[in-house]
């Protein structure tokens, strides 16, 4: 295990952790209830880089790679939501954590909500952002002109990964452009993430969540048909997803709250931090009994 940390940042101590049989990098920081965070692609546990101070003062952050990501192994299988969650749950399992909060982002939101739907005893707070939940009805309008490109071409196959190996910065560089609308990330970070994906194999793995989508899909159709979610939920979007994740909560959710980033890019935590702690804070505090005021916005002095 090794830690890092900065005189502004909260120490991290990066853990192999196996969980539902593979080995997964798992960062860690901070102390009190948990909260764990579900990245998606292109990107690592990295993703939360900006949000942990404000995390970590108050809770115990636990930010896998998900499986095939970053520094975890690079399984042949498993990349539907469904073995995800099962990824997550047994994360949080190894940890010692009967209680935690679960925020997902793109790849990390249909994991996020199905590890909700199954063991609503666990999760006690659920933040879903900028993703859709399979084939539910409410995204109508975002999917009039059909699916975003990138969704057809990582799912054929072999495809994608034999055309961009060798441009791998070039590929990344284009998705965190716009998901910033324009800003980009610190070349730091810009580096880790295109280092996490350079390669043929793990190329391979970050498209294979796209080839399990029809599976996820059923997943979540399944998961909808036999219960609704009771966990209290917040869906945040921005561009471009906007307010459709909501909508496709809106009739199985008892208790959501929904919020958009005005002027916000698809990568919220990098692009936005400041604005995603302000709507996570009175969320997450929500949650812990006895609590009316946010320690998280006392902390921002926000």
């Amino acid at each position: 295990m090794t830690a890092t940390s900065s005189h502004d940042r909260p120490a991290v101590e990066l853990r192999r952790i196996t969980a539902n049989g593979v080995d997964l990098n798992v960062a860690l920081a901070g102390e009190g209830p948990a909260v764990l965070l579900l990245h998606g692609f292109p990107h690592t546990w990295q993703l939360w880089t900006d949000v942990l101070p404000g995390l970590a003062g108050r809770y115990r952050v636990i930010a896998p790679d998900l499986r095939g990501f970053g520094a975890s192994a690079r399984e042949e299988s498993g990349y539907d939501a469904g073995t995800l969650a099962a990824d997550a749950e047994a994360v949080l399992d190894a940890l010692g954590v009967g209680s935690a909060a679960v925020v997902g982002i793109d790849a990390g939101t249909p994991p996020a909500f199905l590890l909700a739907m199954r063991r609503p005893d666990l999760v006690r707070r659920l933040v879903l952002m900028e993703s859709l939940l399979g084939t539910l009805p409410g995204a109508e309008e975002f999917l009039a002109h059909g699916a975003p490109w990138w969704f057809g071409f990582h799912s054929a196959p072999g495809l994608a990964e034999s055309v961009l190996t060798g441009h791998e910065g070039e590929y990344i560089d284009w998705f965190l452009d716009a998901g910033t609308l324009g800003q980009g990330v610190r070349p730091a970070l810009r580096d880790a993430f295109v280092d996490a994906y350079t390669g043929t194999e793990a190329l391979r793995c970050a498209f294979s969540y796209y080839r399990a989508l029809p599976t996820s899909a059923q997943q979540v159709r399944e998961a909808v048909r036999a219960a609704r979610l009771t966990v209290p939920t917040l869906a945040i979007g921005a561009r471009p997803v906007g307010r459709a994740l909501e909508q496709q909560l809106r009739p199985v959710a008892d208790h959501l709250e929904g919020h958009v980033i005005e002027d916000c890019g698809h990568i919220i935590p990098l692009h936005r931090p400041e604005e995603l702690l302000r709507l996570l804070g009175p969320f997450l505090a929500a949650g812990e009994e006895g609590k009316q005021d946010s320690p998280l916005l006392a902390t921002l002095n926000v």
